[in-house]
């Protein structure tokens, strides 16, 4: 799979997770702990990909 395909698709995923982190932010109540989650996936998602850009 060609590397700029990958790193599009890293993107995706990475802006639909924070846009999940927004959402979840503001609706969940007390217990915020699937917010880090979620929030946490989608900076590895987009530290990946600046890995790609950047080594590969």
């Amino acid at each position: 799979m060609n590397i700029d395909r990958i790193r599009t698709i890293l993107n995706i995923l990475f802006m639909i997770g924070a846009l999940a982190s927004v959402i979840l932010y503001f609706t969940i109540g007390e217990d915020k702990t699937i917010f880090f989650y979620v929030c946490g996936a989608s900076l590895f998602l987009k530290m990946m990909e600046f890995v790609f850009r950047f080594l590969l």
